[in-house]
């Protein structure tokens, strides 16, 4: 007589398990969901940190208790047109004063030596005419592709708002054979002489 209350019990012990597992799974789902984007880079503009046609991980909480930095690679909502999103380059936040003559890029005082930058793109940077001492706004940032000859950034349609940022480029993750796959570089040694 004991055996059918005891086969229910088991049912509803494993009906119960099923269900908090599944609300845990769903729950695990939403919380990365909501911390962690995907992105698909589409062009040259950051070669050759980015490759064309390269996934990588955007981190959407890590400006939630600092403020983005010079060197970080972001994802941005366009500013001419805000349901398309762009990848480049922090060079310029709030407060500094940029120049940026040819391939010469001066933050405050202080000619930047950048090795993330496309070696094979020399010329074409006269396409877009001299910047000099452009002072950034408050929640502004100046942000340059790597491939600067093939790069459509601040230096052609301004800074970039930081309401604007979805957060910051980590992980290249697909394809598994790219020169570049895993974490991103930290380039902010770049900028140490900037006070």
């Amino acid at each position: 007589m004991s055996a059918k209350p005891e086969k229910e019990e088991r049912g509803h012990r494993l009906l119960r398990d099923i269900l908090e597992t599944v609300a845990l799974t769903l729950l695990l789902l939403l919380v990365v969901r909501l911390t962690v984007q995907h992105y698909y880079i589409d062009g040259p503009s950051m070669e050759p940190t980015l490759h064309n046609q390269e996934y990588i991980l955007v981190d959407r909480l890590a400006y939630l208790f600092h403020p983005p930095q010079r060197g970080d690679i972001i994802v941005f909502h366009y500013p001419r047109d805000p349901s398309v999103d762009y990848v480049k380059r922090i060079i310029a936040v709030p407060g500094d004063t940029i120049t940026v003559i040819g391939q010469t890029v001066i933050v405050d005082g202080v000619t930047l030596h950048e090795p993330y930058t496309n070696p094979d793109d020399p010329a074409s940077l006269a396409v877009y005419p001299p910047i000099r001492n452009l002072v950034i706004g408050p929640d502004q940032y100046f942000v340059m592709g790597d491939n600067r000859g093939d790069s459509s950034d601040s230096r052609q349609w301004g800074t970039v708002p930081k309401q604007d940022i979805v957060g910051k480029a980590t992980l290249v993750y697909w394809p598994l054979g790219a020169n570049n796959f895993g974490l991103l570089p930290d380039e902010s040694s770049v900028f140490a002489g900037i006070k």
